[in-house]
C-alpha cells in the first residue's frame, strides 16, 4: 500500500505543502495532515474528492456522543467510561485546532476560505475520520513504532461492522482487498470488522452499539483505583492503610496499575489477566510475604503461572482474592445511574423500548452489556 504521505501527494492538491510542513504539523493524534487535506478539498471548487464527499453522511447529523448535549451524554452513559473518553477527545481536538490547525490555515489564507476555519467543522471531520478511516497495521517487527497514519478509502468504508462479521480488509503492497471470511448467501449484507470492539468503544468511535447479546467482544472495565478503594475499605487501622498504599505504590513501580488505568473483563476472558492477577495477589498477600516479594522486586521467573485468572477459574481463587474482586465489582456497579433490573425491564418490554429515542436505545445496550459481565463476576465470586 502507498504510504499516507504518498497518497496525499498524489490525490490532494496541497499534498506537497503538507509534506514540506510535516514537522510543524505533528500532533498527539497524528491526524492533522489528513484533516487539513480534507478541509482544503471540501472548499476547493473542482476537487477530485468531491464524488467521495457526496457519499459521506451529513456532517451535522453524526451520531457520536461528542455531539450529544453534555447533560444527555452524562445521564445516559454514566458509568460506561464514554463521557470521560469524550471529554478527553474534545479537549484534545480544541487544543490541536487552536495550536496547530488554525495557525496553519491563517498562514495560508489562499488555500483555506473563512468557512472552513471552524472548530465545529474540524470536530466533525475528526469524528468522520474516527469512524470511516483505516489504519494499515504495523508489521510484527515494527511494534515499537508509532501507528500508521489513517487513510480514507472510498468504497471500503461503506460496510457496517459486526463482531460476527463475514468479511475483512486485507492489506497488500499494491491494493486493499475486502475478503469474505465465510460463504455469504445472495441478498445478505456484507459486514466488515472494525476490530475487537466493546460496545462502549463502538458508540464512542462510531456512534452505535451492537444489540445484546450480539457483541461477543463486549467488555466491562473495573477502574484500577476502584480496586484500591475496595481494598482500603477492608483496612481497620492506620498501619494497615499505610501498608496498603505501600503495596499500591509497588504495583505502580511494576507498571501493573495506574491512576487512570482499568482492568478489562470480557465475557469469556480477563483481558488484563496479568495486571489483575498481580494486583489481587499483592494487595491480599500477608505482610511478611509482601516484604519478601518487594525485596526481590517482584516474582522470579516461572512464578507468575501459580494463579490463573480465567473467567472459569475465578470461583477457585483464594477467598481473599474473590472478596476483593467482588467488592470492586460492587463499587463499579454503584457508578451507574440505574440497576440491572431496570435495564432488563426496558429491554424485555418491546413497546417501552420502541418509545426510547435512538440515543437512549444505544446507551441502554452499552450499559446492559457491561452490567451483565459485572453481574456474572458477582455470581462467580459469591
Amino acid at each position: 500500500m502507498e504510504t499516507e504521505a504518498k497518497r496525499r501527494r498524489h490525490t490532494c492538491s496541497i499534498g506537497g505543502l503538507l509534506e514540506r510542513e510535516r514537522g510543524t504539523l505533528q500532533s498527539q493524534s497524528g491526524w492533522v495532515p489528513l484533516l487539513l487535506a480534507l478541509l482544503h478539498e471540501l472548499q476547493a471548487p473542482a476537487s477530485p474528492w468531491s464524488p467521495y464527499f457526496a457519499l459521506w453522511p451529513e456532517l451535522g447529523r453524526l451520531k457520536h456522543p461528542m455531539f450529544w448535549p453534555e447533560e444527555e451524554r452524562r445521564r445516559l452513559l454514566q458509568g460506561t467510561g464514554v463521557p470521560e473518553a469524550v471529554e478527553k477527545d474534545l479537549a484534545n481536538i480544541r487544543r490541536e485546532y487552536y495550536s496547530i490547525v488554525l495557525p496553519f490555515m491563517e498562514a495560508h489564507p489562499e488555500l483555506f476560505s473563512p468557512r472552513v476555519r471552524s472548530l465545529d467543522l474540524y470536530q466533525q471531520l475528526v469524528a468522520l475520520v474516527m469512524a470511516y478511516s483505516f489504519q494499515e497495521p504495523l508489521e510484527e517487527e515494527d511494534d515499537e513504532k508509532e501507528p500508521n497514519s489513517p487513510l480514507m478509502v472510498p468504497a471500503a468504508d461503506i460496510l457496517n461492522h459486526l463482531a460476527n462479521h463475514n468479511a475483512n480488509l486485507e492489506y497488500s503492497p499494491d491494493c486493499l482487498r475486502m475478503v469474505a471470511t465465510q460463504p455469504i448467501p445472495k441478498g445478505c449484507e456484507i459486514f466488515n470488522t472494525y476490530g475487537q470492539m466493546a460496545n462502549w468503544q463502538l458508540i464512542h468511535m462510531y456512534g452505535f452499539a451492537e444489540p445484546y447479546p450480539g457483541n461477543t467482544d463486549d467488555t466491562a472495565d473495573i477502574q484500577m483505583v476502584t480496586v484500591r478503594e475496595a481494598a482500603l475499605q477492608g483496612t481497620k487501622v492506620e498501619a494497615e492503610r499505610l501498608l496498603l498504599h505501600e503495596r499500591w505504590d509497588f504495583l505502580c513501580k511494576l507498571e501493573m496499575v495506574g491512576e487512570e488505568g482499568a482492568f478489562v473483563i470480557g465475557r469469556e476472558e480477563v483481558i488484563t489477566e496479568e495486571e489483575l492477577t498481580t494486583t489481587l495477589k499483592v494487595l491480599c498477600m500477608p505482610a511478611e510475604e509482601f516484604r519478601e516479594f518487594k525485596d526481590q522486586d517482584g516474582w522470579e521467573d516461572g512464578d507468575r503461572e501459580e494463579d490463573s485468572l480465567t473467567i472459569t477459574d475465578i470461583p477457585k481463587l483464594r477467598a481473599s482474592w474473590r472478596q476483593l474482586l467482588r467488592d470492586s465489582v460492587l463499587l463499579t456497579l454503584q457508578t451507574y445511574a440505574t440497576d440491572l433490573k431496570t435495564e432488563e425491564d426496558l429491554l424485555s418490554n418491546k413497546e417501552a423500548y420502541a418509545k426510547l429515542s435512538w440515543r437512549e436505545q444505544q446507551a441502554l445496550q452499552v450499559r446492559y452489556g457491561q452490567k451483565m459481565i459485572l453481574h456474572n463476576l458477582l455470581e462467580l465470586t459469591s
